[in-house]
């Protein structure tokens, strides 16, 4: 008993920022073996960590008992700062001198969490514990007076609890750096409202009402310290743990967007999501809560950076494991034919055989957007021919409602990958031709009845070069996304799929169709009108222009005049 009795009257004085301390009791005749955890919820010291307090805190960890989890993560000890990150605290710390202003700044959350893990990060909150942030702006404004500088403008954004912005945030540049600086604040839910009553908090209070315990840290520029009020931040960093500072199904409802920022670090660093979080982010009423609660911008938002980020496939997949995947991105009502119950995880494998295909090929010439959208397309390409009927009763496939509706970005983002599904059942169509062996040429394909007359060994480079000018630099993500559509995503497939993409890639780079898409009419539709002896344009002249350009895609090496004669022949064929 004597274990117990030290290890509570360490939790009592205060001595550890740890989150438990468990002993083994060794059974007896009278006392049976049992284990003891002792919660440790006081996040100061109360006394000086010394040498031998350290030595002692050792010994324990390596009995039956342990403080914390054995450490997975790189974690630094101390924070390294840039030469441009000590210009701006030293002159915050200045500001503080000059007025003598007992203010505390603290550096809050990611900046905190990335520097200890080595990673550079730019994005720098400061947190205020006695006064607004524009308060303090205006205070670095007459200092920078009193030095003879140039004062900087102040920007402020109000708050707005409708888009999720409960606090005023004053923004300014030191050293051609954009600061945030805001007040440490507390937060107190309603029942039925995603929008808290918001007051002046201590840090302690701020680094409670966080999403994480990994974003609950603190740098403090005054006593260039880290500083850990929750008592597990440092602990679940080190660990790889996506833990929840509060009870996580309290901590869901009081902001459900705190799901989906769990999954997206969690797949972004690749830690681990503890057990009692994925309880809670599976919860019924978390679900309900996630579907009622939160904007469809922030959930498109959160979505967004996901497929942005390092990690796609991790996070997406989460979210199906969870039972997330129809609440985040709901279908449209009535929309058909009707879907499996195991599409959602179909619609993840197809995301992942993208991602390991476009890894396997090197795809490096991806922009950022290609790469986003090609996930996209990917994730959705089960949902291609699942369609509804709009408000204007016109048939509409459920992926733009998806864009538009459930997760609120741009058009242009439907519009694309919508684009992209048409090319993918395009070029379908096309790769049995282009990769025969008995040199297959297609003399009509069902997407184009209408092309004109040209020999069939012509036929191929017309649909190719149709196909590209419409999908542009996406062709290699149309033609990987074909590829796998036809030829399966397991992980068994991927060899073959990439010696599929060479090949065709190939007989597109052969028939110099790379960059299409830049050829210019030989003949505009002013010279189309003249040769067609009409007066105004219309149909019958956008109809000619599509025929120029099936002329040239079959005859590269044609000129003006041979394709005006063309046209005139084809206008006065002889009898």
């Amino acid at each position: 008993m004597g274990m117990i009795k030290i290890s509570g009257k360490i939790a009592q004085l205060g001595w550890f920022c740890g989150s438990s301390i468990t002993t083994t009791v060794t059974g007896s005749t009278f006392i049976p073996a049992c284990k003891t955890t002792v919660e440790l919820k006081n996040t100061r010291f109360l006394f000086p960590r010394t040498q031998v307090l350290y030595r002692c805190c050792r010994a324990m960890s390596k009995t039956n008992g342990t403080l914390s989890s054995p450490s997975l993560v790189a974690v630094r000890e101390n924070i390294s700062l840039t030469d441009k990150e000590r210009q701006i605290f030293d002159r915050l710390l200045q500001v503080l001198r000059h007025f003598n202003l007992e203010t505390q700044l603290r550096v809050a959350g990611g900046w905190v969490r990335d520097k200890l893990l080595g990673k550079e990060c730019y994005d720098i909150d400061i947190a205020l514990d006695n006064m607004l942030g524009r308060e303090f702006c205006e205070k670095v404004n007459d200092y920078l007076k009193f030095a003879g500088e140039e004062t900087q403008g102040v920007g402020v954004i109000q708050s707005n609890p409708d888009q999720s912005k409960h606090l005023e945030t004053a923004r300014m540049r030191l050293f051609d750096v954009w600061i945030d600086f805001v007040n440490l604040r507390s937060e107190d839910y309603t029942e039925n409202s995603r929008i808290p009553t918001m007051e002046f908090g201590s840090a302690e209070q701020d680094a409670y009402r966080r999403d994480l315990t990994i974003n609950s840290l603190f740098y403090n520029i005054n006593t260039c310290s880290v500083e850990d009020f929750t008592g597990r931040g440092l602990d679940d960093l080190k660990s790889g743990k996506i833990v929840t500072p509060l009870p996580p199904k309290e901590t869901f409802l009081d902001d459900p967007l705190r799901v989906l920022r769990a999954i997206r670090f969690c797949a972004r660093f690749e830690f681990e999501m503890v057990e009692e979080l994925k309880v809670a982010a599976a919860d019924n009423d978390v679900k309900s809560a996630i579907a009622d609660k939160i904007s469809r911008e922030r959930i498109g938002h959160e979505i967004d950076l996901m497929v942005s980020g390092n990690q796609p496939v991790k996070a997406i997949a989460c979210t199906s494991n969870l039972g997330l995947f129809w609440i985040i991105f709901t279908l449209p009502p009535n929309f058909e034919p009707p879907i499996s119950e195991e599409l959602d995880r179909i619609c993840v494998s197809y995301m992942d055989g993208a991602w390991r295909l476009m890894h396997a090929i090197g795809c490096c010439t991806f922009s950022d957007e290609q790469r986003r959208l090609y996930l996209y397309a990917a994730l959705f390409l089960p949902l291609r021919k699942t369609v509804y009927g709009d408000d204007k009763k016109r048939i509409v496939s459920s992926v733009n409602y998806i864009f538009k509706n459930s997760l609120k970005l741009k058009g242009s983002d439907a519009d694309n990958v919508i684009r992209l599904h048409n090319a993918v059942e395009k070029f379908s169509s096309l790769i049995p031709f282009m990769v025969s062996n008995e040199g297959m040429q297609p003399a009509e394909v069902d997407w184009k009845s209408d092309m004109i007359d040209v020999p069939v060994s012509l036929k191929l480079r017309i649909l190719l070069g149709l196909l590209l000018r419409d999908v542009k630099d996406f062709w290699r993500a149309a033609l990987m996304l074909s590829i796998l559509l036809n030829k399966g995503s397991s992980v068994e497939s991927v060899v073959d799929n990439v010696g599929l993409f060479k090949k065709v890639e190939e007989e597109i780079l052969k028939l110099s169709l790379e960059k299409v898409w830049e050829v210019k009419p030989l003949v505009n539709g002013r010279d189309i009108m003249k040769v067609l002896e009409v007066k105004n344009g219309g149909p019958v002249v956008s109809e000619w222009q599509q025929k120029v350009i099936e002329w040239q895609l079959a005859y590269p090496s044609g000129n003006v005049q041979e394709c005006i004669d063309w046209m005139m022949r084809l206008k006065h064929p002889t009898t």
